[in-house]
């Protein structure tokens, strides 16, 4: 499930450096690497789960890979956990569905 990827992803320090700094810019392996005191091999595995989970995107220019922060996953998904967990939201989510089934059926 996505969501569970999005939590394991977050549950480590060092991830959720790497998306504070991909908030604000484009940047590649090394550049992050510098920032870091791990090895290349370790931002990447970091990488590797950042984006499995959906959290970042990543594009190759040449010989660099440059990864940026995927704003509308991370939003949704938390917004998503945080309606499932809201005792406020499960009654309009209902509603919601209820309103969507009633419209497709007209």
């Amino acid at each position: 499930m996505l969501l569970d990827l999005v939590f394991e992803a977050l549950a480590s320090t060092p991830r959720r450096q790497i998306l504070a700094y991909l908030s604000e810019a484009r940047l590649s392996t090394t550049d992050l690497t510098q920032r870091f005191s791990m090895s290349a091999p370790a931002i990447s595995r970091h990488l590797s789960i950042l984006e499995n989970a959906g959290l970042v995107t990543r594009e190759r220019e040449g010989q660099f890979v440059y990864y940026q922060l995927n704003r509308d996953s991370l939003v949704n998904t938390l917004t998503g956990y945080a309606f499932e967990v809201c005792p406020v939201a499960r009654p309009l989510k209902r509603e919601s569905r209820a309103l969507k089934k009633r419209s497709s059926t007209e």
